[in-house]
């Protein structure tokens, strides 16, 4: 009890501080390939909305001008590995703090570098009826990995993890990281993460009859590793990360996955009395397991030219 409660007590400092900030690009600087028509971007959360473990979380929505906002793990911890994190909403608003800033914060602190994603909501379809959810996706894993040497990244060893929509977003990147539109030339650094940690997600079977995956999610040979955590009794259904898995390991494709009695939707990583909520500790151990993080205790220097 008392190793439970120090966990806790830690899980929750760390959520609750705000990571280091070094620098904020937008996605698309010569203006997005779709334009936008929505109202301007605002935190629509309200008094009235529910509380994560205690605390409000944002309701960020009307996003048209993308961005990707780099954390860098501390020098002296930074093991090279680099994490673009999708943050959840239906597609609809974006978790921003819960499931973006928060997350940053925790990666930061095992040594991880974190590029938080703001991609664009709201949306009335996804991938694969729309595909500038992908495309804001394809963009930042690329940014991420073209300042692979100025942010001091191994660009081999750079995932995802998404939460809800978001882990659908970071699922349907993993499997289609060389989309492109029709007549467009070939794009590079690579969009394909080395590995992805898919966290109560949504959309990915094929609804109302939760037998088969979606249409576009299309797992193959080529999906990263992946690590699936969902609750029993989420209202999203688990069987999103059941079907998945069981495709994964159909496919071949070394995969992990948790599922909890309890836990619900949407917790992000603030710490509660059910254990699904220390899901991170689960995730830290597994990026040991797939050989991203090793047991050397030297910082990461990049040996690319800067």
């Amino acid at each position: 009890m008392r190793t439970f409660l120090l966990l806790a007590i830690a899980s929750f400092a760390f959520a609750s501080l705000a990571p280091a900030q070094k620098v904020t690009l937008p996605l698309w600087p010569n203006g997005a390939p779709e334009p936008y028509h929505g109202g301007p971007e605002q935190d629509i959360t309200k008094p009235t909305d529910a509380l994560i473990a205690g605390r409000s979380l944002m309701h960020l929505t009307n996003v048209s001008n993308p961005t990707l906002a780099f954390y860098p793990a501390p020098a002296e911890k930074n093991t090279g590995v680099a994490i673009v994190v999708f943050p959840g909403g239906g597609y609809r608003i974006l978790a921003y703090d819960l499931e973006g800033t928060e997350v940053c914060t925790w990666l930061n602190s095992i040594g991880v570098n974190c590029a938080l994603v703001k991609y664009r909501v709201p949306f009335a379809t996804h991938y694969p009826e729309n595909t500038a959810d992908l495309e804001d996706a394809q963009q930042a894993m690329r940014i991420t990995r073209t300042h692979a040497a100025e942010w001091n990244i191994d660009p081999n060893r750079t995932g995802v993890l998404g939460f809800s929509a978001g882990a659908h977003l970071a699922v349907v990147l993993s499997n289609h990281p060389d989309f492109k539109r029709p007549g467009e030339p070939d794009n590079e650094p690579s969009a394909r993460p080395d590995f992805a940690f898919i966290i109560y997600p949504g959309y990915l079977t094929d609804e109302p009859a939760l037998n088969k995956l979606a249409k576009g999610i299309d797992p193959s040979s080529n999906t990263p590793p992946t690590f699936l955590l969902q609750a029993e009794n989420d209202p999203v259904h688990e069987e999103n990360a059941l079907l998945y898995f069981q495709a994964l390991k159909e496919a071949k494709v070394p995969a992990e996955l948790h599922i909890f009695a309890e836990g619900g939707h949407g917790y992000g990583l603030r710490p509660t009395s059910l254990p699904i909520t220390h899901w991170p500790v689960l995730a830290e151990t597994w990026l040991h397991t797939i050989h991203m993080i090793g047991t050397s205790t030297t910082p990461y220097r990049s040996t690319a030219a800067h």
